[in-house]
């Protein structure tokens, strides 16, 4: 397989939508579902606000996940301000796509969807756990070649050790390996041990797409290649994999490579994984 570009000398990757199933699909689900405009809560959820925005404040560690937090969510949810924005742009979309209609019926736009924050928390959660079918093995056979320095870079959320679920389980993050037939059985539940490091939002207080989140996960490979006698690592020697947008625009403006992995669409980027690597990464049977 030939290189148009040196390969690199780290790979980072996500987790959510990436390594594993993503969060989104539970959005997507429950959108569908309750009939709510396809794309709403992701957009109300991006809007923050930055400093404030709940989500945003959990995935750096600056709150608990608690009955208090889950309020703060559905209020992030909720604001007429940005329901209406939404609905606009929408109607705007579907305006410039020659789609009849209108998602602001009469002129007046419906009250804001009535969102059961922990359900659809919970179930972002639950099917996170779920190894991705083409990336997962992917990442292994990465770290069974040794050629790379692995890391992973996570908007996360730190879990306290007693915390319930909706149904009042235990919640764990063990990997939930998939069965009939299940290709993983004898991996280990811990994701973490696939990296060389792995960096988690709500521990390190930055979250991404903050460029400074490139530039330590960029430092901390760059440790771990020194130490191994292969050399320190730029951020042009990085290739990035996430399956959000703006991550990868700020990624690209910190200098690092990037591929989009697109929901479900998981098989294509570690396609494009094996050009940049040259290792061949898909399961036979994938490539069929």
């Amino acid at each position: 397989m030939s290189l148009s570009v040196q390969p690199p000398k780290a790979i980072l990757f996500d987790i959510g939508g990436v390594v594993v199933v993503s969060p989104f699909q539970a959005i997507l689900d429950y959108e569908t579902e309750n009939k709510i405009p396809i794309g709403y809560i992701n957009y109300a959820i991006q809007k923050g606000p930055h400093d404030t925005g709940a989500w945003q404040l959990i995935e750096r560690g600056e709150v608990e996940l608690n009955d208090d937090w889950f309020a703060s969510f559905k209020a992030q949810l909720s604001r007429h301000e940005i329901w209406r924005e939404y609905l606009a742009k929408l109607t705007q979309q579907q305006s410039l796509g020659g789609a009849g209609g209108s998602a602001l019926e009469g002129g007046k736009p419906p009250n804001v969807p009535e969102i059961d924050v922990k359900k659809l928390f919970w179930r972002m959660m639950k099917i996170s756990r779920e190894p991705d079918p083409y990336m997962y093995p992917a990442l292994r056979k990465l770290k069974e070649s040794g050629k790379f320095i692995l890391g992973a870079f996570s908007n996360n959320i730190t879990f306290p050790p007693d915390i319930l679920d909706d149904e009042g389980v235990l919640f764990t993050k063990e990997l939930q390996h998939r069965s009939h037939p299940n290709p993983h059985a004898n991996d280990s539940t811990d994701i973490t041990t696939n990296f060389d490091i792995c960096l988690g939002s709500a521990a390190v207080g930055v979250r991404k797409p903050d460029p400074e989140a490139y530039k330590l996960a960029t430092r901390e490979m760059s440790k771990i290649s020194e130490a191994k006698g292969t050399g320190k690592v730029a951020e042009g020697d990085v290739l990035f994999l996430d399956d959000i947008g703006i991550n990868l625009k700020f990624a690209k403006k910190t200098g690092l490579r990037t591929i989009k992995v697109n929901l479900g669409q998981t098989r294509d980027a570690v396609k494009e994984l094996e050009e940049a690597t040259g290792l061949r990464l898909l399961n036979e049977k994938a490539r069929l």
